[in-house]
């Protein structure tokens, strides 16, 4: 593994910490002596995403953590709840064992967890996921979440 700082090929892998989705290992520079992370990951290209129109396209993972940190800029949530939601969605969409998964069902899933945890980030959300066409539309979300 090649050190970020310094650019060298040797380093130590100092800790490592295996959960379903991936491996965390921290590492360290031999030369520079700078530690850092790197994150091993199974890849999974089996699952399609089907999209409203009908196309269909592979299943990535960066796309909702895009949209998750687009919806939580300027909120009161961490990097660390950020990073723990994504990898929630993540291991809830392989749980269902589907080869194809309509991108509804994935930005279901993704406001149901962003709900949980901050409801400006969800109406955020859910404005640009659903297409609000118009004021009332948006104002009927904000009421249905006052009303919970």
């Amino acid at each position: 593994m090649r050190c970020p700082f310094c650019h060298n090929n040797e380093t130590q892998v100092t800790d490592n910490r295996d959960s379903e989705a991936e491996t965390r290992r921290r590492r360290e520079c031999l030369k520079c002596k700078k530690r850092f992370t790197t994150y091993e990951k199974v890849e999974n290209k089996d699952i399609r995403v089907i999209k409203k129109d009908g196309r269909r396209e592979a299943f990535d993972i960066e796309k909702i953590r895009k949209g998750i940190i687009r919806s939580c800029e300027k909120r009161p949530i961490s990097t660390e709840q950020i990073e723990r939601i994504v990898e929630e969605i993540e291991n809830k969409i392989k749980s269902l064992n589907k080869k194809e998964i309509r991108s509804v069902a994935i930005g279901d899933i993704v406001m149901k967890a962003l709900k949980k945890i901050d409801q400006i980030a969800y109406i955020r959300f859910a404005s640009v996921y659903s297409e609000f066409k118009d004021v009332g539309v948006f104002k009927i979300s904000i009421i249905e979440i006052k009303k919970k």
